[in-house]
Parts: C-alpha cells; structure tokens; sequence
C-alpha cells in the first residue's frame, strides 16, 4: 500500500516546483499577469501541503482547519488565474463564499466529531466539484484558444471531479470501521491522483500559454504591419505633397522667367526709341512723333503684359474672341517695325480676312517669339519669309529663316523648358521660347512643328483650327472664365 506522507511530499515537490515556474514564466512575460495567480495558487497548495506534512498523528482542530483551507484557498486562485487568463467572468463572489462555509463547516465539524473524516470530505468534495465547475464553464466558453486543448483540459477537471466524488463515496461506506482525526494510507491514491492532475494541467497551461503568445504576437505583426502601410501612405502623400510644392515653386521660376522674356522685347522698344529722340532731337519732329509713339505703343504692351500675368482672377486668362488673321499679322509686323528690324521681315498671305476665335495677346506672343527667334539666329542680311496660308479647317504660318539650323542630335530636346540648341552662343536666348509657344498654342489646341530646310536654317511651322472646322478646340477650363 501507498504511503499517505510518501504522497504528500512528492505532491508538495510538484506543486512547488510548479509555482516557481509560473514565477519565471511570469517574469518573462510580464503583461500576462494572470500568470502571478496560478503561482500564488499552487504555492497556497505547496503550502496546505507542507503543514498536513509536519503536522502530528493527532494534530489539533485548528492545524486541521488551516491545512486544508490554505489548500482551497489555492484552488480559487487557481480558478481566478485561469479566468483573467482567458478573459471570462471571474465569479469571485463563489470562491470567497465557498471559502466562509468551509471553515464554518470545518470548524463545526473537527468541535462536534474530530473522529469524523467522512464528514470532512464530503464537505471538501462539496467546495472542489463546485469551483471546477467554474473552471471548467470558463473553458468551454473560451474563444481564444484551441477547441481540442480546451476540452482536453475540461477532461482533466471532469476526472479530478470524479475521483474526488469517488473518495466521498468510499469515505462514507467506511464509516464506523476507521475512526481518525486525519486522512489515513487508504486515502492516498487520491492524493496520487491529484499528483497526476497537478501535472496534466501544468502541460495544458503551457500549451495554453504558448497559444497566447503566438496569438500577442500574430497581433502584434498585424499592428506593426497596419502602421507600416500608413507610414508608407503617410509618406507617399507628403512625397505628393512635396513634388506638388515643387512644381509650384518651378512654375513661379518658369513664370518669372517668362515675364522677363516678354517684358524684354518692349522694353528694347523703349530703348531703341529714346536713343533715337536723342540722337535726332529737335532736327526731325515727324521722327520723334513716331519714336513717341513707338514709346507708347510699348507701355501699353507692358502695361497689358502686366495685367495678364499678375492678374489672378480666371476671367483674365484664356480669352478667346474672334480676330482677322490679317490684324493679327499687322500688330507682330508692327511690333517689328518698332524694333527697327521689320525691313527683314517678307509677309506673303493668301487671305488676309480668315476669322479666327483665338486670343490675340497669346497668338501675337508665339508669332514674336518665333520670328525673334528667326531675326536672332540668322545673319543679318537674310530675310526672313513669314508665308500663312488657309485650308479648309485650319490655318497654318510658316516662319522660314537661313540661320544656323538645330542640330540633328538636339532636334528631340527643342522645346524643352531652358534648352538650348548646341550650336548658340551665350547670352543668346533662355530657352524658354519654344517652350512658351508650345503651351500658350496648346490653348487653341494648335501645334508647332520645327522642320530643317534643304540647304541651310530652319522652318517653324504654326497649325491652328479654324471655328467653323471639326478640329475646334475645346477651351481648358481653368483658362475659361
């Protein structure tokens, strides 16, 4: 037969042993401070069990009374631990009011009949039963961990249950036959078996706790994972954000610098005309009217570049109206006249009179830039052939100079934003031209095309839609008002 102190001693070992692990497991992992309950648990257990150890033969009703309540009092941390552990109702109000009418009863019992054990663990069997059953509710309505290792460890509880309903059994048919104050050798296969229990749990914990983990940490990837796809859209928006501020700041510079190119031509106007005043003076008044009149003819072209380009209300942008080809051509021929370099200009036009929804200030500026650009990189004593001719739905000016040509390796970069061709000099234009006349034509949904001749220079060649013609272009909107 078992020895009962044999039994006790490895179960103390057990539980002990098992309690400082839940303490280092818990110091491991501190956020999972249900762990501190399981070891306060079986160290209550280790405790109850260290004193029925050392107690005597005939120990007092008070040594008895505390042994096994340190004892029960260790299973309801244990349910308790379990509950917060798996986030179910604790029901802690049970465990305390079980834990009052135990001693009450015990104390009661060990005064009346201390002789008694029968009575004893039936009371026992009375407060396990109970408090297992709340263990064992917590688990089946657990969500969190595997169904399997739940209903495995709800088996362990349903066994524990039942060997202590046996002892109850075989304890009250032995009444009568055995008369002693504490449990006797025929009791320890039952504190075998709790051996047993304390280990099969302590398996199902672990894999319990592994789960746990696992799941923290699956969580934990997912949260980590969440916040680095919005860093990345955080910093793809300020990478937008950025490139957008960029843009604009590269528009103010291609704005600035556009202003420039335009406010230079009748800036030069102006030049050209008061040195003229002061080298004819008072000996020709016919030649100062008209060099006063260039002077004007300037300022109000300033004056309107001004207010086109600083102007930011949408009614003073695109403003298409329709115009005679032939006016058109009058102002540019004009404004050349002005500059002192309209007798190398050579107009051919088939019809002056073509109507044209078009804005003139946008029109007249691309026609200037492409013939200055001719003036400026032809010889001097070339002309330069401005021939326009009319199709069925569009209009096309063809601007022919005998310059210096744009070198065939450059020819896919013209008309870029400040290029230049190769073969310029320094200081002879910012190439912005081009450019310019590219998207103030995109307006009109016109085109520029630039075309070698055979022998030497080149050809820019101006398409813009008629309005009765289906190529008609549909106005931008932010440059409609």
């Amino acid at each position: 037969m078992l020895d009962l102190k044999t039994v006790l001693i490895v179960t103390f070992a057990i539980a002990s042993l098992q309690a400082i692990a839940w303490i280092f497991v818990w110091l491991a992992w501190r956020h999972l401070y249900e762990l501190k309950f399981l070891a306060a648990g079986l160290g209550a257990i280790a405790l109850g069990l260290f004193l029925m150890i050392i107690r005597g033969v005939e120990p007092s009703g008070w040594s008895i009374v505390l042994a096994n309540t340190t004892i029960k009092v260790g299973l309801v941390l244990l349910a308790e631990g379990l509950a917060r552990f798996l986030g179910q109702p604790r029901y802690s109000w049970i465990g305390i009011s079980l834990l009052v009418l135990h001693v009450i009863g015990w104390n009661i019992a060990v005064t009346i009949d201390p002789g008694n054990v029968a009575i004893r663990v039936h009371m026992s069997t009375i407060f396990t039963v109970i408090m297992m059953s709340v263990i064992c509710l917590a688990l089946s309505r657990d969500r969190t961990q595997p169904i399997l290792l739940r209903w495995i460890t709800i088996g362990i509880f349903v066994e524990y249950m039942a060997s202590s309903i046996a002892q109850s059994v075989f304890e009250f048919r032995m009444v009568g036959l055995v008369n002693s104050l504490v449990l006797a050798n025929h009791n320890s296969w039952y504190l075998l078996q709790g051996s047993l229990f304390q280990i099969a749990f302590f398996a199902c914990m672990l894999f319990m706790v592994s789960t746990r983990l696992s799941n923290d940490l699956r969580e934990k990837n997912t949260a980590l994972s969440h916040e680095i796809t919005m860093r990345r859209q955080l910093e793809t928006r300020l990478s937008a954000s950025l490139e957008t501020e960029r843009g604009l700041r590269e528009e103010q510079t291609d704005f600035m610098r556009i202003v420039g190119h335009e406010f230079r031509t009748p800036l030069a106007i102006i030049r050209n005309a008061t040195d003229m005043i002061e080298l004819v003076g008072d000996k020709s008044p016919s030649a100062t009217k008209d060099r006063i009149a260039a002077i004007g003819e300037a300022i109000d072209r300033l004056v309107s570049l001004i207010e086109r380009f600083m102007a930011k209300d949408r009614d003073t942008g695109f403003q298409p109206e329709p115009i005679r080809i032939g006016l058109l051509i009058s102002d540019v021929r004009l404004h050349f006249e002005l500059t002192g370099r309209g007798e190398r200009l050579i107009f051919t036009a088939d019809d002056g009179g073509t109507l044209l929804f078009a804005d003139p200030e946008m029109l007249a500026t691309v026609l200037i830039n492409l013939i200055d650009n001719a003036l400026k990189y032809s010889p001097e004593d070339q002309p330069i052939e401005i021939d326009i001719r009319t199709r069925d739905t569009e209009i096309t000016i063809r601007i022919r100079d005998r310059g210096i040509g744009i070198p065939q390796a450059d020819f896919h970069k013209i008309g870029r934003r400040f290029f230049r061709g190769s073969n310029t000099k320094a200081g002879t234009g910012t190439g912005l031209g081009l450019y310019m006349s590219r998207k103030l034509l995109g307006y009109h949904g016109g085109k520029l095309h630039l075309s070698p001749n055979e022998s030497r220079g080149m050809t820019a060649i101006v398409s813009l839609p008629l309005p009765h013609g289906s190529a008609q272009p549909a106005l931008p909107k932010e440059m409609m008002a």
